[in-house]
């Protein structure tokens, strides 16, 4: 059966890119007969900055980046959900009063209290500066702190203690990263902004993905398919499972179901 699809949407890291961080040959091609068919490509990621280093511009329509903080079409911002100074400086202080290492990421800038050139993230190598939080007055696009594995319970506890409702936390399975957002921004919402946008249907969209922060994303979409290296959650209420984002999953399962 094949089915009628006029978007894709795709988180990046342990989902369409292999773990060396690459997009392959054959994912590049499926891609590509997909926008010569007219169907949009979306990426949908945790990432900030660093999402213009992955994901090729010939591929891309929009890219939703901080799990759903920023959604942009050629370079322009159409969907923005910050999380205001106001509410970011107190927890900022409060984080950093525990001995938290965090970074702010504010469009393409990473304010930090660390070198996250330490830390094995996807933000590694991107420019940084180091800041005192104190005297932040300007909104956030997203708040990260990478948490100690040791600690990971311990921390994250801590940090949802302090958290307002306004907020929202999610933890990375694969690098313990705590990510903070406003409510609003999640990758739901910004792939639903974006599908609006070009009159696309949520009913006519497939979303990819393998840990927490994609589950509302496969949930809403018409179609939501798990990697087979996807967390058991979110195989849990993906309606298809892939093979691995090694085994070029995404592109075999788009080539069989829909092209």
């Amino acid at each position: 059966m094949k089915f009628s699809i006029k978007m894709l949407a795709f988180d990046l890291d342990e989902t369409l890119l292999r773990s060396d961080k690459t997009i392959s040959l054959r994912t590049d091609k499926i891609l590509a007969r997909c926008r010569e068919n007219g169907i949009k490509i979306v990426c949908a990621t945790g990432r900030g900055p660093s999402v213009d280093k992955v994901a090729p511009e010939h591929l891309i329509d929009g890219k939703i980046s901080m799990n759903g903080a920023v959604a942009r079409i050629d370079g322009n911002r159409v969907y923005s959900r910050p999380i205001p100074w106001q509410i970011a400086r107190p927890l900022l202080m409060a984080l950093e009063k525990r001995g938290l290492r965090i970074s702010v990421e504010q469009h393409t800038n990473q304010f930090t209290n660390f070198d996250p050139n330490t830390e094995r993230t996807a933000t590694q190598s991107i420019g940084f500066t180091l800041a005192d939080f104190s005297s932040l007055e300007e909104d956030a696009d997203k708040i990260y702190i990478p948490l100690r594995s040791r600690d990971v319970a311990k921390e994250t506890a801590y940090i949802k203690q302090h958290l307002p409702d306004s907020l929202w936390i999610t933890v990375g399975s694969h690098e313990h990263l705590a990510q903070i957002m406003h409510r609003d921004a999640t990758k739901a919402n910004a792939v639903s902004a974006l599908a609006d946008i070009w009159g696309i249907k949520l009913s006519e969209v497939v979303a990819f993905g393998d840990d927490h922060n994609d589950i509302e994303m496969i949930r809403n979409c018409g179609i939501g398919v798990a990697v087979a290296n996807a967390l058991d959650e979110v195989k849990a209420v993906a309606d298809f499972i892939c093979d691995t984002n090694d085994n070029d999953g995404v592109a075999k399962w788009i080539e069989e179901n829909i092209l």
